[in-house]
């Protein structure tokens, strides 16, 4: 059984102590400004795999990559395009996944196989403590089984999820309980891969252009 914390955290012993156990290869489960998701270090291939597992996803079904700054996902795709600073500008932090070229620095299970990677720049105030401290983003997806619907409330998640993870962060009910926004930049022209909180039309507005159909 996850050990459960609750929000608000007003010692950061809790936060020291989730980023070592995503250090030593554990799975926690967090708030965004979405949903909840579960999470694992980057760097640690057996926990990346085990998220796979708790969630049921298929292996041919790539993650995003979570982190505190736009800056934080660089090791991990070949470029940052200029689209992407221009929508960074705008909407990030906040509920916007980017899809990026990946680098070699990306793990294959992340990107399943492609030669594409999902940013997504979280804007929770505990998600961004957790990765600063980490020092690392985390691999991360909603947490609901695969084929089943994400939620922003804690109570209504699945308690096998919550058993399967080693934390899991109680902050109650969250966010929109809307998606994220997911845009692909890795051709001239953006695609519109899944409209969520930021909408097409905010999208088309800060490009400067229609996003390809």
């Amino acid at each position: 059984m996850a050990e459960i914390v609750k929000l608000p955290l007003t010692d950061f012993a809790v936060l020291d102590h989730a980023v070592n156990t995503l250090l030593n290869g554990g799975v926690v489960l967090f708030p965004t400004e979405t949903v909840y998701g579960i999470g694992a270090d980057i760097r640690c291939p057996a926990a990346i795999q085990r998220l796979y597992e708790i969630k049921k996803r298929p292996y041919q079904q790539s993650c995003l990559i979570h982190c505190s700054t736009l800056d934080q996902a660089t090791p991990y795709v070949k470029r940052i395009p200029a689209f992407a600073h221009l929508l960074a500008q705008k909407f990030l932090p906040g509920p916007l996944a980017l899809i990026l070229l990946s680098s070699s620095k990306t793990p294959a299970i992340v990107s399943a196989g492609t030669n594409t990677v999902g940013i997504r720049v979280v804007n929770n105030p505990v998600f961004r403590e957790i990765v600063f401290r980490l020092g690392a983003p985390l691999v991360g997806t909603s947490a609901n089984r695969h084929g089943q619907p994400a939620t922003n409330d804690f109570n209504a998640l699945d308690p096998e999820i919550i058993t399967q993870v080693d934390i899991a962060i109680d902050a109650g009910k969250i966010g929109s309980g809307n998606p994220s926004t997911i845009i692909d930049l890795t051709t001239s022209q953006p695609r519109l891969l899944r409209e969520g909180d930021i909408k097409k039309q905010e999208l088309e507005q800060t490009l400067g252009l229609k996003l390809a159909p």
